[in-house]
């Protein structure tokens, strides 16, 4: 059973949407901007921008903005590059240890769209923060 699978696949279906009515070559924020639009029609509550605070032995040492989180569940992490990198990947794991999201989607709005899914489940993170 793949988590939050329902949701997941219609931010998919949107993804591509939004890429077939764009195309590729525009800057992320207007891909980030199209996602909102089309994600509040199908009746989702999104936050764009959300801080996410990084924590070391207690103390904030930094923090990130999640493109846009959908329900409270999701994170959207948004590019617009020819391949996706690992470091991209990278970020979105990070944002999900920093989190109580689970799913982490990285969507890319390059030449050929594409996309990845992760997942971080809460029960790894309860293990790892108790070593």
């Amino acid at each position: 059973m793949i988590l939050h699978k329902e949701i997941t696949d219609k931010i998919i279906k949107t993804f591509y949407i939004v890429y077939n009515k764009l195309g590729y070559g525009f800057l992320e924020k207007v891909y980030l901007n199209a996602m909102i639009i089309e994600l509040g029609r199908l009746g989702f509550h999104c936050i764009k921008q959300q801080s996410i605070r990084v924590f070391y032995d207690n103390i904030v040492v930094g923090d990130y903005f999640a493109d846009i989180v959908v329900e409270n569940l999701i994170i959207l992490e948004l590019k617009a590059t020819e391949v996706v990198a690992e470091e991209h990947e990278l970020q979105l794991l990070n944002y999900l240890k920093a989190t109580d999201k689970e799913v982490g989607l990285l969507l890319n709005f390059g030449k050929k769209p594409e996309f990845k899914r992760k997942i971080f489940t809460n029960d790894i993170k309860a293990i790892g923060a108790n070593p």
